[in-house]
């Protein structure tokens, strides 16, 4: 094991880097997941050995957690890229919220009832951080985020219906 900064071991991140700079094939991934409902408002969202409830009492929604998403994935690139400045951060977290309309969702209206607008909030306890280095952190959420990257692009959505 190698120097750990933030439970990132920074060798094995730099070995990755390296690896990805020569064959950037290798960082190709396409994972899968089964959502299923189990009644109520709730789905089942299975991935392997690992699953979530979405939606129903006392869980998130689906457009809540597409948010919890957005916010998990930037503290991962934060993390990351701090740990590779040699940069300990002691605290992180986000706050973010967005707009969207339910009129479409709902069948009232003709028009998308996506997230209009994202807002994200970084608060950082990183002792002895310079101003460019959270300014890096910044750049590599805004620019290299996937789930950040996902939503602020068009991705094509291909849906199909299986009667079964």
């Amino acid at each position: 094991m190698g120097t750990i900064i933030n439970a990132i071991d920074v060798n094995e991140l730099e070995q990755m880097q390296a690896r990805l700079r020569s064959d950037r094939e290798a960082g190709n991934k396409q994972p899968q997941v089964v959502a299923r409902w189990v009644g109520g408002g709730s789905s089942e969202v299975v991935m392997g050995d690992r699953k979530m409830i979405i939606g129903g009492p006392g869980n998130l929604n689906a457009v809540s957690a597409l948010l919890g998403s957005l916010g998990a994935c930037d503290i991962d690139v934060i993390l990351m890229h701090a740990a590779l400045q040699g940069l300990v951060v002691e605290e992180v977290r986000m706050e973010i919220s967005g707009k969207f309309n339910t009129a479409g969702f709902y069948g009232a209206a003709d028009e998308g009832s996506g997230y209009e607008e994202i807002e994200s909030k970084v608060y950082i306890k990183a002792p002895g951080a310079t101003e460019e280095q959270i300014a890096h952190l910044k750049e590599q959420c805004e620019h290299h985020s996937p789930v950040g990257d996902s939503l602020s692009r068009a991705v094509p959505l291909k849906l199909s219906i299986q009667v079964e």
